[in-house]
């Protein structure tokens, strides 16, 4: 823990974003190998991963906003609540503007649930790896209320979410007729954005500290909406008491070390 401690924040935040891209491209990798997935686990998957991202968007994320406002003597609530929508609407945005493609319309249905799928996840997944740099970004700002443990255990939580994301990318898109390469090629592909966007995050925290309340309420908006609009619908479908423990789990998780640790 501590080597990692030592590092440049913007290698902090690109090896973080690194793990949940690789999670991601475990979850493809799951094509290789099954036809289909245990439902069960998946909404077990889901729920605890969603457990913690709501979790992590407050001890993560809005707690440092908070705090950091109030330090730039800031209009707090005013800061924060314009971040936390901005954030939610641009996922919320991003869902409609895909969902209303042109392109995506001209095509047969199979084709459009596939594209829908994998492009959704990849516009996703651009607030949380910005959300992992902004978190690491602020550490080495020394922001009150942010530690490399929350930043840590967000990344943690991001990467447990990409897992099943990853499968739910390539999985439909090998029962819908593309080779087992390909699918993992393009389930894969959906989470490369998060480092990139890691990267970023950490260095727009660092050279623009008077925006970061702003930007890590954005990034917990952004991770509420998903959190709402993908993992808890999906993890709810079927199973909903396994759904709810995982839920239940991962935000006592997040929360306790956190807490404990931050």
């Amino acid at each position: 823990m501590q080597w990692f401690i030592s590092l440049n924040p913007i290698l902090q935040g690109l090896l973080a974003t690194l793990f949940t891209y690789f999670v991601t491209a475990l979850g493809a990798g799951v094509v290789f190998f099954f036809k289909t997935m245990n439902q069960k686990i998946l909404d077990m998957m889901l729920g605890f991963a969603a457990g913690v991202m709501i979790a992590a968007s407050y001890w993560s994320l809005l707690e440092p906003a908070i705090n950091l406002a109030e330090v730039l003597n800031m209009n707090v609530w005013f800061t924060v609540a314009v971040g936390f929508i901005s954030g939610g609407l641009f996922v919320i945005g991003a869902d409609v503007f895909l969902s209303k493609s042109a392109l995506i319309k001209s095509k047969g249905q199979s084709y459009k649930r596939s594209v829908l799928l994998a492009a959704s996840v990849t516009l996703h997944n651009i607030p949380e790896g910005l959300a992992v740099g902004v978190a690491f970004g602020s550490v080495a700002m020394g922001i009150e209320g942010a530690s490399v443990t929350g930043a840590l255990m967000l990344a943690l939580g991001i990467g447990l979410q990409n897992f099943p994301e990853g499968v739910c990318v390539s999985m439909p898109l090998y029962r819908d007729g593309f080779s087992r390469r390909k699918s993992f090629f393009i389930g894969q592909a959906s989470g490369i954005v998060e480092p990139i966007a890691g990267v970023l995050g950490v260095i727009f925290a660092i050279t623009m500290r008077n925006a970061l309340p702003l930007a890590l309420s954005f990034s917990a908006g952004a991770m509420i909406a998903v959190a709402c609009s993908e993992l808890l619908p999906e993890a709810f479908r079927e199973n909903k008491v396994i759904a709810a423990l995982g839920v239940l789990f991962g935000f006592t998780t997040m929360m306790a070390l956190d807490v404990a640790l931050g």
